[in-house]
């Protein structure tokens, strides 16, 4: 395929709205891929060259990128960064800038492109920046002008598509097994692997079979599996009976790696973090008695001598490209091992937790950096409530309590794990992860941050979209509105984006990137809000708010008084915010009915 066709069908996708279209588009360019270039049409339909837990970043920033297009098009960086300014694409910037030369019928492959692509990332040493941009302009200039468009949008990690990994494996079923549904035969193998383009290789290359063999893989994350809610210990031995109880941490999910010497870390969003964090790869050859292991933790700052838990905001920093080891010094972080994955050759997703646990407990050497994370066996909701509360006296979170034989279900949110968090009348005392998906330009002294609300959502998993639930105005300082402008630059799209279901229009969209932290007085039903709406919605229908019969559906559900919290984008993906689900759950707590 060459690298026109694949660009001609970024195209299609990026003018669509409709996520059923999105499948059919993504199925018939996966029909007419080959099986040697499947794995490589996957990673760049991702804006990528490499899964996302491999560091390899083709290294080029918006104005080295900018230099090509100027040398590529007799332009300069300076008349190209004014036209991005304008634009707000600097893949529309190429557009234009190339059209000019009407460069016709590109004959480059994706896998030359693919290629080029890998040669810069791997540039490396003395003059890498001009090697870099040598190789960018000399591919620019060989192709069309819409896929200049698509290709100067990779390096800078922001594609365009609007597509969310569950919609690319549906798109696989449909090109390969011929009915959508038939994804959840696919999605074992992504969790255990977060690889899409092994899955697609091995598919296309051996069929299903092959694809269902795919096995944990040290140095290959496993999709963190996560907590639902229940709202007080008594509801909790209820469901569950007898639990397992551990901390609830406020940091960031690291899945720690060893292979021998060589240690890996992962976020629960999938990217490598290894550079982040050197004490605890140094931490992991000592205390880690075996020669491959997989650990789960949660890694935060953290006093033992005060036994005080910093919170996020202080953790967050730790997360960074430079400086590292002086931050490492100032911020020592220590990582809460909570659950063991995979050992000496073996993986452990299929062994019930009480098994894991007393084989971590015989694999961590204690007094570290590692930290085997304390647990109890409860089946008393009087015992649970006093765990609890002393939980919350440390200053953390609450607790996690699990099934005692559940389990690792990688990717799953279920009620084998239950966070528990102090809850009280009125006042909603757990948080709601929620994406930024527009912004309402503000009004007198709000005029200046250039919003003055925004509009925000949470995740619809079944029908992989956004949805939305509040317009938030308050709880932000005026340093965070700056920030929310600054970091909603990054992704302001003309139209709504094609997995945001609204109702509301807001002054600018936002692709759905970034994630905040959110607290409200309570769930309240709403008939302009789309989260937990009725699937024939107005907006499902694509009706607009004027001609749409909202008031005979479902009224959707939102939040009363929210306020900004923290953000939380640096260790969440959009996809990983709260769900529907988890929203109706909760508002079903509050005693609503």
């Amino acid at each position: 395929m060459t690298f026109s066709h694949l660009a001609d069908y970024f195209e299609k996708l990026e003018e669509t709205s409709s996520r059923l279209a999105l499948i059919d588009i993504l199925s018939d360019l996966f029909k007419h891929s080959s099986k040697e270039e499947i794995e490589k049409i996957v990673y760049l339909t991702q804006g990528r060259i490499a899964p996302f837990f491999e560091p390899v970043e083709i290294g080029m920033a918006e104005k080295t990128v900018a230099q090509s297009i100027a040398t590529a098009y007799d332009s300069t960086k300076e008349a190209v960064l004014k036209l991005y300014a304008k634009l707000g694409d600097m893949g529309l910037a190429a557009l234009q800038l190339s059209s000019k030369f009407k460069i016709q019928n590109s004959k480059l492959t994706v896998g030359e492109v693919f290629d080029i692509l890998v040669q810069i990332a791997k540039t490396t040493g003395e003059g890498t920046v001009e090697k870099r941009q040598a190789l960018f302009t000399d591919l620019l200039k060989k192709l069309d002008s819409s896929s200049a468009k698509y290709l100067v949008r990779i390096p800078l990690g922001n594609l365009r598509l609007g597509i969310g990994d569950p919609t690319i494996l549906d798109g696989l079923a449909l090109a390969k097994l011929g009915d959508k549904s038939k994804r959840k035969a696919l999605e074992g193998a992504y969790n255990r692997t977060s690889d899409l383009g092994l899955i697609a290789k091995a598919l296309f290359s051996a069929g299903l079979s092959a694809v269902e063999k795919l096995q944990v893989v040290v140095g290959k994350p496993i999709r963190s599996e996560l907590c639902e809610r229940l709202p007080t210990p008594e509801k909790v031995i209820e469901k569950l009976k007898s639990v397992d109880v551990q901390y609830k941490y406020d940091g960031f999910r690291v899945q720690i790696h060893k292979d021998g010497d060589k240690v890996s870390m992962f976020s629960r969003n999938l990217e490598n973090m290894t550079r982040m964090f050197p004490e605890l790869v140094l931490a992991t050859r000592k205390q880690v008695k075996a020669k491959t292991a997989i650990l789960d933790t949660e890694a935060l700052a953290y006093n033992p001598q005060s036994e005080e838990f910093l919170p996020f905001q202080e953790t967050t920093k730790r997360r960074r490209k430079h400086g590292i080891e002086e931050m490492a010094k100032k911020l020592p972080l220590k990582a809460f091992v909570f659950d063991i994955l995979y050992k000496n050759g073996k993986s452990l997703i299929d062994s019930p937790l009480v098994k894991r646990i007393e084989i971590l407990k015989k694999t961590i050497k204690e007094d570290g950096v590692l930290m085997v994370s304390k647990t109890e066996t409860v089946d008393d909701a009087k015992r649970l409530a006093v765990l609890l509360e002393d939980a919350v006296s440390k200053g953390l979170e609450g607790l996690v309590v699990k099934r005692l034989q559940s389990l690792y279900e990688a990717g799953a949110r279920n009620f084998n794990w239950v966070k528990l968090k102090r809850h009280s009348a009125g006042e909603l005392q757990d948080t709601i992860d929620c994406v930024i998906l527009g912004y309402i330009f503000g009004k007198g002294k709000r005029t200046a941050f250039g919003a003055g609300a925004l509009l925000v959502g949470v995740y619809d998993e079944l029908q992989d979209e956004f949805v939305t639930v509040s317009k938030i105005g308050t709880g932000l300082t005026d340093e965070e509105w700056r920030e929310i402008k600054v970091q909603s630059s990054k992704f302001k799209v003309q139209n709504k984006p094609s997995r945001v279901n609204s109702l509301i229009i807001p002054s600018v969209w936002v692709q759905p990137k970034i994630v905040i932290e959110v607290l409200a007085d309570e769930i309240t039903r709403s008939p302009i809000h789309t989260a937990g709406a009725s699937v024939n919605s107005a907006s499902h229908s694509g009706l607009s708010t004027s001609g749409s019969k909202t008031g005979e559906k479902e009224p959707g559900y939102a939040l009363r008084f929210p306020r900004l919290v923290s953000f939380r984008g640096k260790d969440k993906r959009a996809e990983d915010a709260t769900t529907v689900k988890e929203l109706v759950e909760m508002y079903k707590q509050q005693g609503k009915q």
